[in-house]
């Protein structure tokens, strides 16, 4: 992907190095917070203070290297990127002005409206404030612990969490919230593998979009992303845990249905075909 020298977003908000405490319970709804939970009991780490209000927890102020300084810059085109497909696809096909959330970049622990944002909670989409929240350190985790490895899957994780943000400004996100505060735990989790297979969905779209309006991509890119949607999926999560899996408490989906679902956006350019909500089979 060519993103070295290229416009970056103003909708950044850099809290790395500023030091942050922990408080309040943790966000869910992006694609790393099942990732790092069962990361940890494959790989033996202790993330339970990181998810259960246990301990107090600091970014330290820590001086960014120039490895962070890369990665920040990376989110930022990526998200720049984003901001013009979806400010020329929604328009174009939902009839109104695209809105851009604002990615807040940390370090460690900062806060959220929807709690903690840690290394245990992975990058993810507060609603509350209409913002996504990511530690650039979990693109170390994809590629070194899932196998997920690349800049493109990087962007993808990016690209997933900003059609979070698309889905709540079509109204999606809150309808479907609503349902799963009602529902039972195995019917809100079928109703957050819908909610998530959609961004993948919509991930895709941005994908082609960024292929056709910059031609930033080479090739590789798109297998690359479909790689990462395959290492995230429920199933290979719970496998890779030394779990059999059960498909009643998938939040995300398996890995062939994210991979197929982002394919579907990629190679559709039409939301009506992300409609993940109205499938009957997934």
């Amino acid at each position: 992907m060519d993103w070295r020298g290229r416009r970056g977003s103003r909708n950044i908000e850099d809290r790395r190095g500023q030091g942050a405490t922990r408080g309040g319970g943790v966000a869910v709804g992006g694609a790393g917070a099942l990732v790092l939970l069962l990361l940890g009991a494959y790989f033996g780490v202790d993330v339970s203070g990181l998810v259960d209000g246990g301990g107090q927890t600091s970014s330290g102020g820590a001086e960014m290297t120039r490895a962070d300084q890369e990665a920040g810059e990376f989110v930022s085109v990526v998200l720049a990127d984003t901001e013009e497909v979806w400010g020329t696809v929604f328009p174009d096909q939902v009839g109104k002005a695209y809105v851009p959330p604002v990615l807040v970049l940390y370090s460690g622990v900062t806060r959220s409206p929807c709690g903690s944002a840690s290394g245990a909670t992975g990058p993810f989409y507060c609603p509350g404030d209409r913002k996504i929240y990511l530690d650039t350190g979990f693109f170390g985790t994809m590629a070194q612990e899932l196998g997920a490895r690349g800049d493109f899957a990087a962007a993808y994780v990016v690209a997933h969490e900003v059609a979070h943000g698309v889905q709540d400004q079509l109204g999606i996100l809150s309808r479907a919230n609503q349902v799963r505060a009602q529902s039972s735990e195995a019917d809100s989790n079928a109703i957050s593998v819908r909610i998530e297979l959609q961004a993948d969905c919509l991930s895709g779209i941005w994908a082609r979009g960024a292929e056709e309006m910059f031609g930033s991509l080479h090739p590789g890119d798109v297998e690359e992303a479909v790689n990462a949607a395959h290492k995230i999926g429920d199933d290979t999560l719970q496998r890779n845990a030394g779990r059999v899996p059960m498909p009643h408490t998938f939040t995300h989906g398996t890995s062939e249905q994210r991979a197929r679902w982002f394919i579907r956006g990629y190679e559709s350019g039409d939301m009506g075909t992300c409609d993940t909500f109205a499938a009957r089979s997934l």
